[in-house]
C-alpha cells in the first residue's frame, strides 16, 4: 500500500505518522509564566538537534490558541526538560490534559518540585534526569512550534548515573510514547545479533 500527498486527506495521517514514529520519549516540560504560575506538561515530538551546542528540541501543536508552555517559554525564554520514568508516568499523564492558565499541574498532578539552579522554572524532583534549558529559537512549522532549547544545566539521580558518564537504563526507566498508548523500555540488545528473527 502506498499513499501519496495527494491522497492524505482521505487517511487519517496523523494516526499513520504517530503509529510509526515509535517509541516516541517524552519531554515533561516545566516552566513558569512572570506571574510565577507553575506549569508542567508532556511532549512526544522530542529529540535532540544538537551536542554543539547540546540542544533539545520539542514540538508543540496549536489547535486554537496557544498552550501555556509556549506562552511562558517565550515569555521567560527559559524551561526544563524532565525524562519520565515509570513511576512518574501516572502523573504525567495527569499533566497532559488542558487545564486553565492559572491552574499549577504540579499541584494538580501531585508531583513534587524543585527550583532549577540556573534558569527561572521548576523541575520534577523525583524525576531520574532533568535538562535546564535556555531558549535559542522557535520554529513555525505548519501548525507547530518547534521549540529549541541549550541545555545549561543537567541533573541526574546518583543511582541512574555510571561511571564514565553513562546512563543506566534499566533504572532510568524510561517511558515510551506510541500510536495513542504507551510502553515500557526494558529490553536491550547489541548487533550484530544471531539471536534475532530473520
Amino acid at each position: 500500500m502506498f499513499i501519496s500527498q495527494s491522497q492524505f486527506h482521505e487517511h487519517d495521517m496523523s494516526k499513520l505518522i504517530k503509529g510509526a514514529v515509535v517509541p516516541r520519549p517524552i519531554a515533561w516540560v516545566s516552566s513558569v509564566n512572570d506571574s510565577g504560575v507553575r506549569n508542567l506538561a508532556p511532549f512526544s515530538f522530542f529529540t535532540v538537534a544538537s551536542m554543539d551546542p547540546i540542544t533539545l528540541c520539542f514540538s508543540i501543536g496549536s489547535i486554537k490558541k496557544d498552550k501555556d508552555t509556549l506562552i511562558n517559554i517565550r515569555e521567560t525564554k527559559q524551561f526544563a526538560v524532565n525524562i519520565v520514568s515509570e513511576h512518574l508516568a501516572n502523573q504525567m499523564y495527569v499533566s497532559s490534559k488542558a487545564y486553565e492558565p492559572h491552574e499549577d499541574e504540579f499541584t494538580i498532578a501531585d508531583t513534587l518540585e524543585e527550583q532549577c539552579r540556573l534558569v527561572n522554572a521548576p523541575l520534577v524532583a523525583e524525576a531520574p534526569v532533568t535538562m535546564e534549558c535556555q531558549l535559542d529559537k522557535i520554529i513555525e512549522i505548519g501548525s507547530n512550534n518547534l521549540v529549541l532549547g541549550k541545555v545549561v544545566g543537567y541533573h541526574i539521580k546518583e543511582e541512574v548515573y555510571e561511571e564514565k558518564d553513562k546512563v543506566n537504563p534499566h533504572k532510568l526507566a524510561p517511558v515510551g510514547r506510541m500510536a495513542g498508548d504507551y510502553s515500557y523500555i526494558k529490553e536491550f540488545y547489541t548487533l550484530p545479533n544471531p539471536d534475532l528473527p530473520e
